[in-house]
């Protein structure tokens, strides 16, 4: 399932004197099956940009289209939109809201009119998924868990509607390396099994490195650079006069660049950096 954007502004108190313009003459297109990571500095626009994609926000100009509908046409049922594009925000566990983890994953299932059997097969699928036991924590209140377990419920909660796009705005926001590591390995996963289109959100360009195979930049509620994870990171000096910067793991090679070492710098992965350097160090011998 595509997006597209065609010339989309976004202004937050349209009128009121303190109107702020969170999006400027924005146009991309994010094409079925894509992991496009999404960054920029606070205030970008990244997060009012997302909330375009299923018509959260509607643009105050231009116009968004989700699998060629238009969603700024008045007669659009935003519903079936936001069923198949389905949204995960920061702290996703302020979402639950259910009495108990069957009842809270299954709500869109459930209010979307499938059976319960077809109802307790999402569940199991989507716990599942993000690496919680259904056995164990079906009957269990979601604000029992701990803090990692409620952002996987969360998360699980979204996947069981199979949305056929996935929005994730920083999502790992405060996990550990290792529950971060483990949701979006899943994250990744669930795209390549499924050609789920995923768009992530975050601060983290190790994150964005390692999972996505395309970067859109937002700078002051425009796209200030779209390209490859190669292409962008080639821009250091324009992503650090934003308050950005490149993986640590590129930053080590271009200074082993700068020390005499015969390494490509373009390098963005820690596995692939350490490939390089036995490489190096094996014509060395």
């Amino acid at each position: 399932m595509s997006i597209r954007l065609e010339r989309v502004s976004y202004t937050y108190q349209v009128g009121a004197s303190r109107a702020v313009e969170a999006l400027k003459d924005v146009s991309l297109e994010i094409e079925a099956g894509e992991f496009v990571g999404l960054i920029g500095p606070t205030g970008s626009g990244k997060s009012t940009l997302v909330q375009h994609f299923n018509g959260l926000l509607l643009p105050t100009e231009g116009k968004v289209f989700v699998d060629g509908v238009d969603l700024t046409k008045p007669d659009t049922e935003l519903r079936g939109i936001r069923q198949k594009v389905g949204m995960v925000f920061q702290y996703p566990e302020h979402q639950l809201f259910g009495e108990t983890v069957y009842e809270d994953v299954g709500f869109g299932p459930r209010n979307g009119g499938l059976s319960e059997e077809e109802i307790e097969e999402r569940v199991r699928e989507s716990l599942a998924y993000v690496g919680l036991d259904y056995g164990a924590l079906r009957d269990r209140s979601p604000f029992e868990l701990s803090g990692g377990q409620k952002r996987r419920v969360a998360i699980a909660g979204v996947l069981a509607m199979r949305p056929s796009v996935l929005i994730l705005d920083e999502p790992t926001a405060g996990l550990d390396p290792k529950g971060r590591d483990e949701i979006l390995d899943r994250v990744k996963a669930l795209q390549e099994e499924r050609g789920v289109t995923v768009v992530l959100v975050s601060h983290s360009m190790e994150d964005v490195a390692r999972l996505v195979e395309r970067i859109i930049v937002m700078e002051k509620g425009r796209v200030a650079l779209d390209g490859t994870p190669t292409e962008v990171f080639r821009q250091a000096e324009q992503l650090k006069s934003m308050g950005l910067g490149v993986p640590q793991v590129t930053d080590l090679m271009r200074e082993l660049q700068r020390r005499g070492m015969e390494v490509d710098s373009d390098i963005f992965r820690v596995e692939d950096a350490e490939r390089e350097i036995m490489r190096v160090l094996g014509e060395r011998i």
